[in-house]
């Protein structure tokens, strides 16, 4: 259920006036491209000083469908701008610009296409040190990062590859040719290029991946703090995760990256001993994220956000083997990872991530794969054929692999769990069992649409959700419930913060801000919303009443920052699990269930020393979370602040003191 972002934003910059190059009658055509797949294109029609702009993307059986007219003046930047269409999951856009007398020279919309980057980087060009301030928020800036030569012999083109800051919670890569124009544009695992160079894709994001990796690298450099001497963390309470409760004021004591032990208030500090007072918090096990899809991007504020442990869903198996490995040898700032393996069908709405099969055999092999190369879990995804999940999970059991995933299309949960399913991923893809219809296609938004329009009538007593769970029960099946992202995408509306967002949205980019202030599911009636907001409170019964089953739930994100955690923890609550519990669930139970439990998920002489600080009481109230003032992990200290800060996120707690 990942990645459902709008592509773009909505904000007004205050900022210099730039010269713009004189556009002649031209035709850009792009493809956009993911996992070596065509998945969607633009073309771009620029005469005099118009631009026609048609964009469309169809990727997991879902994209936008964008129509643009800008008009240019005179500084090149746009007097009109008009964009309709449909988003992500076909709510629809609508969104006209007109620039008024003495207003704004520089206009960021919502819900552009990806051409409007060679906009925003030619803005930014001449400003004073290539910075606009974005009014009553924050500043743009542009970096050029290098120039770049792509391509042999006559087919060879020059590039400038930028980074503007500002808009998101990392940095936009943008690629112009010589002229101005743009060239390439990276949005995760798609890419944006130019028609006719589809073929140097692979290598350009290889070189673009690259460039990140040294800008994280120096990050960590920077911002972690070790000690060669033992380190004492005292004046604070520690949270037992096996009795779910506080302890007295103690000291912990570490040792690089090893808990050395636990010690009462008033011991001694040793001679040789760095001492950090937490000045009465509580010190938490690390928090696992039982569901993402890992960007080395968001290990800054995954490491701040108190995550030291993350299970990955589906990702490019390249670059996720290569992100670990940085990882463990202490190259990049993030959590520890367990890599679960993507298996996809082929079908109109594949998802382009991990192995997309054509065939059984396919599917075997890549469970092969998976298994050669470290991976813990399977996950199988919709579109694969029904009849070949029993070969297939039969095949990962034998190699020793954890199965898992969504419900494949016209297949149910309880056929996918007699059929080897020991997970199933996602709250939605548990209950569509009881709401679709025969022969509805659960590959297409549906599985959103069809959530949202008719959780709220579910009779959580009938038959079909009796035997549900009673099978679950039987073959210890576990959900990956991911609620918090299901009440985001579900909820949002333009100009709206969703309770789960509103406790930390301020402080976050400009950009993100208007991400998760768009409409992303159609239909947006007052009845629509009151209907929704009913089905989001029956999948939190939902949860509640499986946990009351006694069905193992494993709380994760699944999506676009590692902060949803914290809200998923509070939907947990509110879903009646008591709040030390939901703490133990997300620490010592995910642990155990990962196999990782003789080295995390509780504080003890032994352990590795992965956990947080937090300045209040988590066990009273789960939202206490969300203060961290310190962090460690891995044999380094880190500060949260430093860490939002050095991703454009304003702090949430003043940090504590370090030596």
């Amino acid at each position: 259920m990942s990645h459902f972002l709008p592509r773009h934003l909505a904000l007004l910059v205050i900022g210099a006036v730039c010269a713009a190059p004189v556009f002649a009658a031209n035709v850009e055509r792009f493809s956009v491209l993911a996992n070596a797949e065509q998945v969607g294109a633009l073309v771009a029609t620029t005469t005099d000083n118009r631009v026609s702009i048609d964009y469309h993307v169809s990727n997991n059986g879902r994209g936008p469908k964008v129509h643009e007219e800008i008009v240019l003046a005179k500084d090149g930047q746009p007097s009109e701008w008009t964009i309709d269409g449909t988003g992500q999951v076909g709510a629809k856009i609508g969104e006209q610009y007109r620039r008024a007398a003495g207003g704004p020279a520089v206009h960021v919309p919502r819900d552009a296409s990806p051409w409007a980057f060679s906009l925003y980087v030619r803005a930014l060009q001449n400003a004073p040190q290539q910075r606009l301030q974005i009014k009553d928020i924050g500043t743009l800036t542009l970096t050029k990062l290098r120039d770049l030569s792509l391509g042999e012999g006559a087919s060879r083109i020059n590039t400038t590859v930028y980074s503007i800051t500002g808009l998101s919670l990392h940095p936009d890569i943008v690629l112009l040719d010589k002229g101005g124009h743009l060239f390439a544009k990276p949005d995760g695992h798609e890419l944006l290029i130019r028609e006719g160079h589809e073929k140097l894709a692979a290598s350009l994001q290889k070189t673009i991946y690259s460039m990140q990796l040294q800008q994280l690298q120096e990050l960590q450099g920077r911002l972690a703090h070790r000690f060669d001497q033992p380190v004492r963390i005292r004046n604070v309470r520690v949270f037992d995760s096996h009795t779910e409760k506080l302890t007295e004021p103690v000291s912990v004591v570490v040792f690089r990256n090893q808990i050395a032990g636990v010690q009462p208030a008033d011991e001694a500090a040793s001679a040789d001993e760095v001492v950090i007072d937490a000045e009465g918090g509580t010190l938490v096990p690390g928090l696992f994220d039982m569901h993402t899809h890992f960007n080395p991007l968001l290990g800054p504020l995954t490491l701040a956000a108190g995550i030291t442990g993350i299970r990955d869903m589906g990702n490019d198996n390249e670059q996720l083997l290569d992100v670990t490995a940085r990882i463990e040898r202490r190259d990049l700032i993030g959590p520890r990872i367990v890599r679960s393996g993507f298996i996809e069908g082929r079908s109109p709405y594949s998802a382009r991530a991990g192995v997309v099969v054509d065939s059984l055999p396919q599917a075997l092999a890549a469970a092969r794969w998976y298994a050669d190369h470290g991976y813990w879990q399977i996950k199988i995804y919709n579109s694969m054929t029904p009849d070949w999940v029993k070969p297939l999970a039969a095949q990962a059991h034998a190699l020793g692999l954890h199965v898992g995933g969504h419900i494949p299309a016209f297949m149910s949960p309880d056929r996918a769990i007699r059929d080897g399913y020991d997970e199933i991923d996602h709250i939605n893809q548990l209950m569509l069992g009881w709401l679709l219809k025969p022969g509805e296609d659960s590959r297409t938004p549906l599985r959103l649409t069809g959530f949202a329009d008719r959780a709220l009538t579910l009779d959580l007593t009938s038959e079909p959700v009796r035997a549900t769970i009673q099978l679950m029960k039987e073959h210890h099946t576990t959900l990956d419930t991911t609620m918090a992202i299901f009440e985001w995408l579900v909820l949002a509306r333009d100009g709206y913060s969703t309770a789960g967002d509103a406790p930390y949205l301020s402080h976050m980019p400009i950009g993100f801000q208007r991400i998760r202030q768009t409409t992303i599911a159609p239909k947006r009636t007052p009845a629509d919303i009151e209907r929704h907001e009913a089905s989001i409170r029956k999948m939190i019964e939902t949860v509640g009443m499986l946990y009351k089953e006694g069905i193992l739930l494993l709380p994760g994100t699944d999506d676009m920052t590692p902060l949803t955690l914290h809200r998923e923890l509070e939907l947990y609550v509110a879903a009646g699990i008591p709040g030390p519990h939901v703490l133990r669930m997300a620490t010592l139970d995910s642990a155990h269930f990962l196999g990782l439990d003789a080295q995390l998920g509780s504080i003890e002489r032994g352990k590795l020393a992965s956990f947080f600080v937090v300045s209040g009481d988590p066990t009273q109230n789960v939202s206490s979370i969300r203060q961290i003032t310190l962090v460690a992990n891995d044999g380094a200290f880190y500060l949260p602040a430093e860490l939002e800060e050095a991703v454009g996120v304003r702090p949430f707690a003043r940090p504590l003191k370090l030596p």
